[in-house]
């Protein structure tokens, strides 16, 4: 649940200021004239998102079992792929969010009104696919239950409400800084979500070694037990993990981590010194 959360509330933080900041613009450019198409575009973008959860969930309810574990695996592989190119886009990216957005809506109001819808429900739709996704990719891999969508539902209405506050001046949030340090858990959680889509395509059969374990910690760590239902929920920790899963694991987590640890946490280089007037002149 707490995974799910995380997940939810930085995903729908970031399409809550992605909002903002395309109504504040307008509004204060007077452009209100152009309100109507964003929220137009907003709204579908949303519809897309909440259709695309829904066949993710539906969609593969009929199939073989061995035919679901594999397009689940596939699925969760995929959305690791997606959630780290976010991570560490965003990561680079935060402290000018603004100005782009500003920029690509300046260009659709030149465009004609409903090329700012169309602008809008890319900008949305984009974070909303992504966390359509990576929710139902944590979702599988904490188990089929209510509490990853009560997590995920709850971190959407805590983002919705900081969105708002921001977009108030009611507070004000380094981007930066947040994202960069919501990107390092959510890099563990890809991890949990990625060792899971590999063991569903060792239980499809599309991966060996299901049987060969890396270590088993049941006995210590039962999976019905409350911190081994956290340890699940958080970081997707399976008690008996196989030795293609615990790879991958490492593959993904360790590299990930420091490479991103060494760009969203880089201190800006220092602007060199202007030449003086006897170096431009013996130039």
């Amino acid at each position: 649940m707490l995974a799910n959360f995380l997940i939810g509330l930085r995903e729908g933080l970031e399409a809550a200021l992605v909002v903002g900041i395309l109504v504040a613009y307008l509004v204060k450019s007077d452009r209100r004239d152009r309100l109507p198409q964003l929220w137009l575009g907003i709204g579908v973008a949303v519809v897309v998102s909440l259709g695309f959860g829904a066949l993710l969930t539906f969609g593969p309810r009929g199939l073989d079992d061995d035919v679901q574990e594999g397009i689940g695996g596939t699925l969760s592989i995929l959305a690791v792929a997606l959630i780290t190119w976010m991570i560490f886009w965003m990561g680079k990216t935060a402290r000018f969010l603004k100005g782009n957005l500003q920029h690509k809506l300046d260009d659709a109001v030149d465009a004609g009104k409903w090329a700012v819808a169309i602008m809008a429900m890319l900008a949305v739709g984009r974070e909303g696919l992504e966390t359509a996704l990576f929710l139902w990719a944590g979702a599988q891999a904490t188990g089929h239950t209510t509490d990853p969508l009560l997590g995920a539902v709850l971190g959407l209405v805590v983002a919705i409400g900081l969105g708002y506050l921001v977009y108030r001046g009611a507070v004000r949030l380094n981007l930066k800084t947040f994202f960069s340090w919501t990107g390092l858990v959510l890099i563990v959680i890809a991890a949990g979500v990625l060792a899971y889509g590999v063991h569903d395509l060792q239980e499809a059969g599309w991966l060996p070694g299901l049987h060969s374990l890396a270590f088993d910690v049941s006995a210590q760590v039962p999976p019905s037990s409350w911190y081994g239902t956290l340890l699940k929920g958080i970081f997707n920790f399976s008690p008996a993990t196989t030795w293609l899963q615990a790879i991958a694991w490492v593959a993904y987590a360790v590299p990930t981590l420091i490479l991103f640890v060494r760009t969203a946490f880089a201190r800006p280089r220092p602007a060199a010194p202007a030449p003086t007037q006897a170096h431009a002149v013996a130039a």
